[in-house]
């Protein structure tokens, strides 16, 4: 390379240097995780943190023998050729192995398996009041049901919206989950949590949203809902709104949505009836579920 050429990599390299303090927030803002709102999230969080910071250990040491490797065994080193096989090499693999095996991957199994005994499959009792939400899923829209003040699915006062799922802070939700044609994934990235939707069966999953994670003055704020499983040549289309509440906020919208829904109800319209018994855990045998995307009871 010419005194030129080196001149102006210099210059190009000054110029990026000077104007990154401007771009980082930007680029690194759009690479960063999603805002955690939920109970549980950091869970999943601390051990992606882990996980990071492991690898980029190991991988730091593993350079750090490279080069010492370059700079030591060069030319004027003698080579020196073994099988790997002696007592010093063996000892010296299990030792290395053993602090991946336990020290990394046994460290994020025992954390894995903490967190799903203590949180995600430690779903809310009745005590706890859950939101229970009836969630089904089809090509290519998500369908949601709540039950009216008679707490019952499938009656007339039941709360039904298109792509659009209303939550309240400080209280647990309860989905229970299907799908109508094929295996769709139902995905809060703001929650870190996804669970799939199978035809013909049930099945859960639950969340809490903390109020504390709100924008302070704001009654709503709203994240996206997301299908984390290839379903089909529109799969991008199956994506929807998570409208989380204020306390007086939810109420306010579930009564009123609620009486919407009364007045709309039409007991002919056996497509809007496709809720099923929440006794249900495993599998279906009759749903009645829509050739299109239905809604009644919001515009």
């Amino acid at each position: 390379m010419t005194k030129r050429h080196w001149l102006s990599a210099l210059t190009t390299a000054i110029g990026l240097a000077a104007a990154a303090p401007a771009q980082a927030e930007g680029v690194l803002g759009s690479l960063g995780r999603p805002v955690d709102l939920s109970l549980d999230g950091h869970r999943g969080d601390a051990l992606f943190d882990f996980a990071t910071i492991a690898v980029t250990l190991l991988f730091i040491v593993m350079c750090t023998v490279i080069a010492l490797a370059l700079l030591f065994h060069r030319s004027g080193h003698k080579a020196q050729y073994d099988h790997g096989d002696q007592k010093k090499n063996l000892l010296l693999t299990a030792v290395l192995a053993s602090i991946v095996f336990f020290g990394v991957d046994g460290t994020m199994l025992s954390h894995s398996y903490a967190d799903i005994t203590d949180a995600y499959y430690k779903y809310p009792t009745e005590e706890e009041n859950p939101v229970k939400i009836e969630v089904l899923a089809q090509q290519w829209a998500w369908n949601f049901r709540y039950p009216g003040p008679d707490g019952k699915f499938n009656t007339a006062d039941d709360i039904l919206t298109l792509n659009d799922m209303h939550v309240p802070v400080d209280r647990p939700v309860l989905l229970k989950i299907q799908s109508k044609d094929v295996i769709h994934s139902f995905y809060l990235p703001n929650f870190r949590v996804k669970q799939d939707a199978f035809p013909g069966s049930v099945t859960k999953m639950w969340f809490q949203a903390q109020g504390d994670r709100l924008k302070p003055g704001q009654d709503m704020e709203f994240v996206e809902i997301g299908c984390a499983q290839h379903c089909g040549t529109n799969h991008y289309k199956m994506k929807g709104n998570l409208i989380i509440h204020t306390k007086d906020s939810y109420e306010a919208w579930h009564r009123d949505a609620a009486a919407d829904a009364e007045r709309r109800f039409n007991a002919e319209d056996a497509e809007a009836q496709w809720g099923w018994d929440w006794q249900t855990e495993g599998k279906l045998t009759e749903v009645a579920a829509p050739t299109t995307p239905q809604h009644h009871g919001e515009e």
